[in-house]
């Protein structure tokens, strides 16, 4: 593991009350999941091309449109988990294009971080 990722990963934790929400993001994709740090356990993950969000992303153009939507569908599927605060773990990317995006919209979908 690199540096930077144990550095990271020492000050990012998520609980039981507060998951931590990792974003990937690759070329293509995005990626995100709700993970329970205390129990090593994933609560529930998502991507673009998940069964929840196919036709929800049919209208976006761009993929910042598509992670802006995506966010939100996201957050309605975590409030059904009954969660609704959260640590985000932006993954070393910067908080901006994209992963902002997808934050934004999460927020919009009440989840607070």
């Amino acid at each position: 593991m690199a540096k930077k990722i144990k550095r990271r990963k020492k000050k990012i934790v998520g609980t039981t009350e507060r998951p931590r929400l990792v974003v990937y993001r690759s070329n293509k994709y995005l990626h995100a999941q709700l993970v329970d740090d205390s129990k090593q356990k994933v609560l529930m993950g998502m991507f673009d091309k998940s069964k929840i969000a196919r036709e929800a992303l049919k209208d976006a153009k761009t993929k910042t449109e598509k992670s802006h939507i995506l966010g939100k569908i996201f957050a309605e599927q975590a409030k059904k988990l009954k969660i609704t605060k959260i640590v985000f773990d932006r993954n070393g990317y910067h908080y901006h294009g994209r992963v902002k995006s997808f934050a934004d919209g999460a927020r919009e979908g009440g989840l607070d971080f």
